[in-house]
């Protein structure tokens, strides 16, 4: 599932579709009109969390990329895709695999854009409210919110914890204030490392423990398991990552 950084960059790579006029839309989409977007212009590209924007002038579709989507800019894949968008230039924007739908224009009434990860708004402090308002919650599951980290997924996930020593399963209430903050701060930083890691093709690279079998601070197996209400994976050391609660 792509993550919020992965979404920056799909909006950065089709910047140039915004003013261009569909001149087709097709695909196996049962849940938007597609002949209805023939003849529009895209208005603009936006993305907030795992969600891509496409605004038109009369409506909104709303992409999501679930487990498995990915998408093509000017080629296809070799399989039906769920909706492919060619433009009165030759140019054509290809999505497969995903969720798409028509959803309310006033995207300002439907997202919290300070709780967008990536979002020049986020704001760290509503973020650390939002945690406060939360007691009993799991730190795992915590940082998969995305009513406060909106972008944040699984390897995110891991990669913070262990970057910050924290075991998945602390309670967010026993969470001392430096380890809250610290939280909320590296949540926002390793989304941007993996943003440049990405970019740069090296992001694997960087993976500390998701998907790891050895702790690299410690050198003994890490502990896995589907943790939390989310039940996703996770990689965590028992030694190095204390556990809160």
């Amino acid at each position: 599932m792509p993550e919020g950084p992965s979404l920056v960059i799909l909006r950065e790579e089709t910047t140039r579709f915004v003013g261009k006029e569909i001149a087709r839309a097709s695909g196996n989409s049962k849940t938007v009109d597609l002949p209805s977007l023939e003849g529009q212009k895209i208005v603009s590209l936006r993305s907030w969390g795992k969600h891509f924007l496409i605004e038109l002038p009369h409506t909104v579709l709303r992409i999501h990329f679930m487990l498995f989507g990915s998408y093509r800019i000017d080629e296809r894949k070799d399989k039906p895709p769920r909706m492919a968008l060619e433009f009165t230039d030759g140019s054509e924007l290809n999505f497969y695999a995903c969720s798409v739908k028509h959803i309310d224009p006033d995207l300002d009434a439907i997202y919290d854009w300070d709780a967008d990860i990536m979002s020049p708004t986020w704001d760290p402090a509503k973020a650390r409210k939002k945690l406060r308002a939360a007691p009993d919650m799991l730190a795992c599951d915590a940082l998969l919110d995305q009513t406060i980290f909106a972008g944040v997924g699984n390897i995110i996930k891991n990669e913070v914890l262990f970057r910050i020593r924290l075991h998945p399963l602390s309670t967010i209430g026993a969470l001392p204030a430096p380890k809250l903050r610290a939280l909320v701060e590296q949540a926002r930083q390793y989304s941007f490392d993996f943003l440049e890691w990405k970019k740069q093709y090296v992001l694997k690279q960087h993976w500390l423990a998701h998907r790891k079998s050895t702790c690299p601070r410690c050198a003994i197996p890490f502990s896995k398991g589907h943790l939390g209400l989310t039940k996703r994976r996770a990689f965590y050391c028992e030694k190095c990552q204390k556990r809160y609660g």
